[in-house]
């Protein structure tokens, strides 16, 4: 069963009031009423599928390096902010479970990493989330890391994931199957955002943290939202605009 697809998600976990990509920023969301949560997902030198952003590890932990070089007994040793460490991606769908959020995981591999991150992330979805009433939405800036998560987790929604929406959009929605459309809000254009509403493909937008920016946005129609501030939209994050994620 898919659920509604809520106007606002928790940018990177708990975006700017927590440490981001941490199980301490999942549960700053949930307790802020949020009913969605985006987070990031690479691997480990071990193969491990864990939560975070960059390919290197100095500017959100205290360590050093490639994250992709660094084995599980350094990486999780680490201080990923006021203590928290950086969380394997297992837990971090064990919470989102725990308190029924919407997890948009965005698939995002080192460089050179696409096939196995895409691989290790669509096939630990499937089994994490198997039974869930509420599935997760796994998105990438990669297409190929897309294409291997339509091949291995067909049951699972997909989001094509762009800085700016390419003119062949509708080719590569149909080809990989994707239901939802992610792009910077500042590189939506009118005549972009009308052809995806034609053609009744939800449109999420990164990253808005000003009401009126957010605003501006819902009365464009654009239908979601990812923001660092999750204090200035706290009191709004019930409401839905009853989208269904079919995948």
């Amino acid at each position: 069963m898919t659920p509604p697809l809520p106007r606002w998600f928790a940018h990177r976990g708990g975006g700017s009031l927590a440490p981001e990509n941490t199980l301490a920023g999942i549960r700053l969301a949930a307790r802020l009423g949020y009913r969605a949560v985006e987070f990031d997902v690479m691997l480990s030198a071990d193969g491990t599928p864990v939560l975070i952003h960059d390919e290197t590890l100095e500017r959100t932990t205290n360590g050093v390096g490639r994250v992709c070089e660094t084995p599980d007994a350094e990486l999780f040793a680490l201080d990923a902010g006021n203590g928290e460490r950086i969380p394997r991606f297992s837990e971090a769908a064990a919470l989102c479970r725990q308190y029924g959020l919407l997890a948009n995981v965005e698939i995002k591999p080192a460089g050179g990493f696409e096939r196995q991150t895409a691989e290790a992330v669509a096939r630990q979805a499937s089994a994490l989330w198997q039974g869930a009433e509420v599935m997760p939405l796994l998105s990438s800036f990669s297409l190929e890391a897309v294409e291997i998560a339509r091949d291995l987790a067909p049951a699972l929604a997909r989001g094509l994931l762009f800085e700016r929406v390419p003119r062949d959009w509708p080719q590569e929605m149909a080809r990989l199957q994707a239901v939802t459309l992610h792009c910077n809000a500042r590189h939506l254009a009118d005549d972009t955002l009308a052809a995806l509403t034609d053609s009744a493909v939800p449109v999420l937008c990164y990253t808005v943290n000003d009401p009126a920016q957010a605003s501006a946005l819902f009365a464009r129609g654009v239908s979601a939202v990812f923001t660092d501030r999750l204090d200035l939209f706290a009191s709004e994050t019930s409401a839905y605009k009853g989208l269904h994620l079919d995948g």
